[in-house]
């Protein structure tokens, strides 16, 4: 499963629900640009210190996911898709939909518009 930042940071933040729907997976992926987002919005945390020794904990146990010239062939085929039906999504979110295409993982997120995305199946908390 892939993890959106919003899934990334419940999960962090011991939510239930989250903890619980990324739990009966293989494993976690997280994308390069989700960790990126991540540790931006960590990196202005009164909580950073705690957030970093979780982040290392999880990225221990999770497989990082990078982008590639397969990726970004994805990631232009998804755009153009949502162009030509008029629904865009934001252009990191297009990122990890073409990671979840690429890899055939669902993504965690509670962004609907991952909907919008042929051949991505979002799981909810």
């Amino acid at each position: 499963m892939i993890p959106d930042t919003n899934a990334l940071s419940a999960i962090a933040d011991g939510q239930a629900d989250a903890v619980a729907a990324a739990r009966d997976v293989r494993f976690i992926a997280i994308p390069v640009v989700v960790l990126g987002e991540y540790l931006y919005g960590t990196s202005q945390s009164r909580r950073k210190a705690e957030y970093e020794s979780w982040l290392s904990g999880m990225l221990a146990a999770s497989r990082i996911l990078e982008l590639t010239a397969d990726t970004a062939a994805r990631y232009a085929e998804i755009r153009l898709e949502l162009k030509r039906s008029g629904t865009p999504i934001p252009s990191n979110d297009a990122w990890i939909a073409a990671l979840c295409r690429q890899h055939a993982l669902p993504v965690l997120s509670r962004d609907k518009h991952f909907d919008l995305v042929g051949g991505v199946r979002r799981v909810s908390w």
